[in-house]
């Protein structure tokens, strides 16, 4: 499968579509711009902030008022989101900024998706991804 494939999925419906196409493109928007928030520093890492908070925006236009990204029922792109929820606090702690101040409807959502047990029990805690990027950090000489 060609890596340019990117909406071979994708609804035909709006800015639904504009997200599966953003979540599945190879840079990944949301992991790329999130990693680079942890890696780098000064001029680069207010860029790569900007970036992840206008992706994060983007996810939050879509979700909207509706409890889930399906509407009322929890499905596929909700899925595929929440586990990066577990590193928002590493983000928001090496990039000093605040995800819940940027865009509340979107942590509201998480901590929805949260209280599913089935979700609860699967993603990490988020001090122990905290913990793993601190190590990730010192080898890669980034402390």
């Amino acid at each position: 499968m060609s890596s340019d494939r990117t909406h071979s999925k994708a609804s035909s419906t709006g800015d639904g579509a504009q997200i599966r196409i953003r979540i599945r493109t190879p840079q990944q928007p949301l992991f790329s711009t999130g990693r680079r928030v942890w890696t780098t520093k000064d001029e680069e890492q207010e860029a790569a902030k900007k970036e992840f908070l206008d992706t994060m925006r983007l996810l939050e236009a879509e979700l909207g008022d509706k409890p889930y990204f399906g509407g009322e029922s929890f499905g596929y792109v909700d899925v595929a989101l929440v586990a990066f929820y577990s590193w928002f606090y590493a983000y928001e702690t090496f990039g000093n900024f605040s995800i819940e101040a940027e865009c509340p409807k979107l942590i509201a959502w998480a901590k929805r998706c949260l209280e599913k047990e089935s979700v609860f029990k699967s993603l990490p805690d988020e001090k122990k991804i905290y913990e793993f990027v601190i190590q990730l950090r010192k080898r890669f000489g980034i402390e």
